[in-house]
């Protein structure tokens, strides 16, 4: 039995997560969750798998949860330093970070020096603090492992790769989101119901625009960079619009293995907690008797974002922190009415800059430079509106 701290456990990754831990409660235990304000879901949690502990940063949540739960087993604690004790709890095997955004970045630093299992689902740590959580985590040897489709895909696609050398191209795929075919001049008028709209995924609000923007897929080239200690160029974006075949490996032999399966975090996540040993799942089969598969280019008129992505990844430093800063200032701006769905492309150009930028890469200045280019970002949008 393997005991796990579920990080973010009241969202869409963390719904995910639990439905592969109920199917396979002989082999997982939920010690504990983490949650922001969700007092209702979290305590739905509770009454299910019963974990040792529930911790919230929010004092509010915290009383409001320890109400409800006056007649269970579960320790409702609350702050940091609490979550931080329940991290490095020896009776943890495996974390499974799920928290959104660059608000995940300092449990999952914590979660690498601990030298247990991270089933890592926030890339925003990754894009802004590769060059410190991937070292960090090797020093501790702890292991992460990709719970993103299109990076578990590419992790079980290179199972069998001995070396790097036999590596030729990696594919990620892309759907092409809720305005596959459209260019941004198309997209003025957008509704928030129509970006949250994805044809195959469910996910939260977050990274839904970050699908229809198409930022998620420079993200995740970020993500992959680092993940697979590889550089850019050996990665292509490819809109994929049945979202079917996740990633796609050519070695040097000219032989290509790809990952297939139907929409269903389920089955990254499974993948992720049995390390590659095939746990059952309850899952839609394919029909292979009926199954068309396309693929186009990445649209030519969102090339800038690849390009910032690759600026990104060959110059590192704090410009993985620029770039998802402007990202998230412009989509929440965008989710709270005040800017166009368009708008958070003209966020983006005019906030990412990284000429004579430092590439000292430390905790304190990632922080530092987050906060500036929010400012930067909410001065451009104060512009626009």
């Amino acid at each position: 039995m393997r005991n796990i701290l579920l990080l973010g456990g009241t969202g869409s990754v963390g719904s995910s997560s639990l439905q592969v831990i109920q199917e396979n409660r002989n082999e997982f235990c939920l010690y504990g969750i983490s949650f922001d304000r969700n007092v209702d879901k979290a305590f739905q949690i509770i009454k299910e798998f019963s974990p040792n502990y529930a911790h919230t940063n929010n004092e509010e949540a915290a009383k409001k949860l320890n109400e409800k739960c006056k007649d269970f087993d579960t320790q409702i604690i609350f702050g940091k330093n609490e979550l931080q004790n329940l991290i490095i709890n020896d009776d943890i095997d495996i974390i499974i970070s799920a928290i959104s955004g660059f608000a995940g970045l300092e449990t999952t630093i914590s979660a690498a020096k601990t030298g247990k299992t991270i089933l890592l689902a926030n890339k925003e740590s990754i894009v802004v603090a590769g060059d410190i959580l991937m070292p960090l985590a090797s020093s501790f040897n702890t292991l992460i492992i990709p719970v993103d489709s299109e990076h578990n895909a590419i992790h079980q696609c290179l199972a069998s790769c001995n070396d790097h050398k036999d590596i030729s191209k990696v594919i990620i795929t892309a759907s092409g989101g809720p305005f596959l075919g459209k260019s941004i001049n198309d997209l003025d008028a957008v509704t928030l119901d129509q970006a949250l709209n994805h044809p195959n995924w469910s996910m939260g609000s977050k990274i839904s625009i970050d699908s229809a923007t198409l930022v998620n897929k420079c993200l995740e080239l970020i993500e992959a960079r680092y993940l697979f200690n590889l550089h850019e160029s050996f990665f292509d974006l490819v809109i994929h619009p049945q979202s079917i075949i996740h990633s796609v490996v050519t070695y040097t032999d000219g032989s290509s293995i790809a990952h297939m399966s139907n929409p269903n975090m389920s089955v990254p996540i499974a993948n992720a907690l049995s390390n590659n040993r095939k746990i059952p799942i309850q899952f839609n089969p394919m029909d292979f008797s009926d199954l068309n598969l396309s693929f186009k280019a990445f649209p030519k008129d969102r090339l800038f974002l690849e390009r910032m992505a690759r600026d990104v990844c060959n110059e590192g430093g704090l410009t993985g922190t620029i770039f998802n800063a402007a990202n998230e200032v412009a989509v929440s701006s965008f989710l709270n009415g005040d800017i166009k769905f368009s708008d958070i492309y003209s966020v983006l150009k005019r906030t990412f800059d990284i000429k004579e930028m430092s590439k000292k890469v430390e905790l304190e200045s990632i922080y530092e430079m987050d906060k500036e280019t929010r400012k930067r970002a909410k001065k451009v949008i104060e512009s626009l509106t």
